[in-house]
This record gives C-alpha cells, sequence and structure tokens, in this order.
C-alpha cells in the first residue's frame, strides 16, 4: 500500500482577492489573485512597475484590506506580530543604536530586557555587524542599515517575514553580498518569506517558487517552481540552467512590462 503523501502546511491561503483604490478615478490593483504559500518557503514576486506586487504584500501583512476576497493567515506567535516587514528604504531609527534597532520589535512586545538584548546580539552577529552594536545608522553605509533593518526582522521571532525591495536601493556589489547573506540568514531557521522584486536573478537565486505577476490589474500569470538546491550560493548564476530559466522568464514578463508602460 503506498503511504500517503505528507500533508502540507500552507502559511498563507489567498482565495479570489482583488483590490480597487477608489477616488475621483478607481485604480484596479488586483484582480482574482489565487495562491497559496507553504509554511517555510521563500516565495519571490516579480512583475512589472504598479502591477499591484507590494499591495499583494501589504494585504498578507494586514497592511492593506482586500476589496473582495479572502486571505487565511496561518502563522501565529504568541508575544510578536505574526509577520515582521523589511521595506525598500531600511526604515531604522536614526536616535537608536544598532542594538537598540534591533531589538526594537521585541521591546514593543514586551520581551523581557535580557532575552531581547541576547536575541538582538545573535542575529546582529549572524548579519556581520558585531563590533557596530553601539554605532548609529549615520556612521554606517547604507548596505550596513539595510542589515540592521533584516536582522531586526529576523529578531522578532515572527514567523513570516514581508519584504519589499529590501535589496533594490544597494549597489550592485553590495546587493550580491547581500543576496547571499539573505540566503544564509534564511537558512538557518526556514521561516515564511515573500519578497518582491524586479529582479529575475535575485528571484532565482533567493526563491523556492516565482511568482509572475501581469500588468495592472495584477494577475497571476504563472507560478514557477525554481529547481535548485539548498543550501545555494552565487556560483548557480553561472549554470546553463540558471541562464535557461532567466531568459525563459524574461520572454514571459516582457509583453507584461510593455503593456505596464504603455498604461503608465
Amino acid at each position: 500500500m503506498t503511504p500517503a503523501p505528507p500533508a502540507v502546511n500552507y502559511a498563507f491561503e489567498v482565495d479570489a482577492v482583488h483590490k480597487v483604490f477608489s477616488g475621483s478615478q478607481n485604480v484596479y490593483a488586483l484582480e482574482d489573485i489565487n495562491l497559496k504559500l507553504k509554511e517555510g518557503s521563500f516565495t519571490c514576486i516579480v512583475g512589472p512597475s504598479g502591477c499591484g506586487k507590494s499591495t499583494l504584500l501589504r494585504i498578507l501583512g494586514e497592511l492593506e484590506t482586500a476589496t473582495a476576497g479572502t486571505v487565511t493567515r496561518n502563522v501565529t506567535a504568541d508575544k510578536v506580530p505574526a509577520s515582521a516587514f523589511v521595506f525598500q528604504e531600511h526604515g531604522v531609527f536614526p536616535w537608536f543604536t544598532v542594538l537598540q534597532n534591533v531589538a526594537f520589535g521585541e521591546h514593543m512586545a514586551g520581551v523581557g530586557k535580557r532575552e531581547r538584548l541576547e536575541h538582538a546580539r545573535h542575529w546582529i552577529a549572524e548579519a556581520g555587524l558585531s563590533g557596530f552594536e553601539d554605532s548609529y545608522p549615520h556612521q554606517l553605509s547604507g548596505g550596513m542599515r539595510q542589515r540592521i533593518a533584516i536582522a531586526r526582522a529576523f529578531a522578532t521571532g515572527s514567523p513570516a517575514l514581508l519584504m519589499d525591495e529590501p535589496l533594490g536601493a544597494l549597489d550592485a556589489q553590495t546587493r550580491m553580498l547581500m543576496q547571499e547573506q539573505l540566503v544564509r540568514l534564511w537558512e538557518l531557521e526556514r521561516k515564511t518569506v515573500v519578497l518582491v522584486t524586479h529582479s529575475i536573478e535575485e528571484a532565482l537565486l533567493l526563491g523556492d517558487q516565482i511568482v509572475m505577476m501581469s500588468a495592472r490589474p495584477g494577475r497571476i500569470k504563472e507560478i514557477i517552481d525554481v529547481p535548485f538546491g539548498r543550501p545555494r550560493s552565487m556560483e548557480i548564476e553561472g549554470t546553463s540552467e540558471f541562464g535557461s530559466m532567466k531568459q525563459g522568464i524574461w520572454d514571459s514578463l516582457r509583453d507584461e512590462v510593455q503593456a505596464s508602460l504603455r498604461f503608465s
């Protein structure tokens, strides 16, 4: 008798979600989004500018409400928020030290000082910021400030991380280093991560699956499983399979980008 396949646990289940921004002229941002994200998976969302990628992320994190449809969130935590956000602009507090910034989430959740500082120091070390605990953001580079934001998200203890172009403002070389570091940090705990990016290479390097969206109103055009094993490093970018997948995704995405330009 063939054993039954293991049950799949979904962190997020999105069913027929629509989003309309009302105003003098309604903006139809999302249309009929259906999506299931496995617990502990790393999902990358790609698509043209204005297609609703960030709106979908904000709906997942309860920063926006859907106009129609439902979102089932099976991510829970006792003391801390179920989801932690990282945005393109790092959003660290300039009046806090690195240690205070990274510990902030658990401070707001009421975690005891000793425990939260211990967690913060752990993630500061994992993010390669040891020795800078007492530094202020203005004393650090842009890449280091973004590492603070990423370390803070991991340090919250939230089971889900929602990231909106977290590496988009970095220079190319720093971005490559941060991509590798983000993969390594995620592999430590396997939180559920949803990351919005414009970079096909980044999506292939980081993701277990890639959700490709159409031009506005954003619909899911295709969901692509990424075949590369883990642990994963940037060496895969030199493989023929990586190059072939990158080209295939761009061929599918090109028409959507052109359509978005016509209506922008």
